[in-house]
């Protein structure tokens, strides 16, 4: 499939995810898209939506039924949506297995192009984006602009933790403390007793 304009994206992102409103079942907007949402850089291939594992096939029948192209490729891991000549990937199984309700409802409700939608969380995004590096697929230039654009709403910690199997991974969380885009842990110590000790001292003033 050739590759899709913006104005094609957007018009499919708006068109699955009213279709997906209408499922009843939850869902969220993930990957590029999601973080264009929440500030990062607009993303030029295709759009990608978050479904529970569990509701996977009950989704894409409903989908299927509102007259949407739905396939099922080789990969059993999501399944596409093709409408307005853009490409929708529905994922439902990502990188670290699969994806049950809780993590979909930690999405965010968001206006996005003018449709309100649920846009999955800022640190799920990142763990789901760190982990899928490898040595396939490793291009910081598509990595560091999104993590950069997210830094303030993320818990780094959690992300360290969920993706510390992850070579590559731990390689960019270093490279962002170097960048000094993430504070390392020592540094964080060190404000907060810096803010501790302020705040005696001001206890202690006249």
């Amino acid at each position: 499939m050739e590759a899709e304009n913006t104005s094609d994206l957007r018009e499919a992102l708006k068109t699955v995810a009213v279709a997906l409103k209408t499922t009843g079942l939850p869902f969220a907007l993930m990957g590029g898209y999601a973080a264009w949402a929440r500030g990062g850089p607009e993303p030029d291939h295709d759009v990608d939506f978050l479904v529970a594992d569990e509701d996977a096939v009950e989704v894409a029948a409903r989908l299927a039924d509102q007259d949407l192209d739905v396939v099922q490729p080789p990969e059993d891991w999501l399944f596409k949506v093709y409408t307005h000549g853009a490409m929708v990937d529905v994922i439902h199984r990502p990188v670290g297995g699969p994806v049950h309700r809780e993590e979909v409802l930690r999405a965010t409700p968001m206006e996005v192009l003018s449709v309100e939608m649920p846009v999955q969380d800022a640190t799920d995004l990142v763990v789901h984006k760190l982990a899928s590096l490898d040595e396939h697929y490793c291009d910081l230039s598509a990595v560091l602009p999104t993590l950069r654009a997210l830094r303030e709403q993320v818990d780094w910690v959690r992300v360290a933790k969920e993706t510390s199997e992850n070579d590559f991974a731990a390689a960019v969380l270093y490279l962002l403390r170097r960048l000094h885009i993430v504070a390392d842990k020592g540094e964080e110590e060190g404000e907060e007793e810096g803010e501790e000790e302020g705040e005696e001292e001001g206890e202690l003033s006249p």
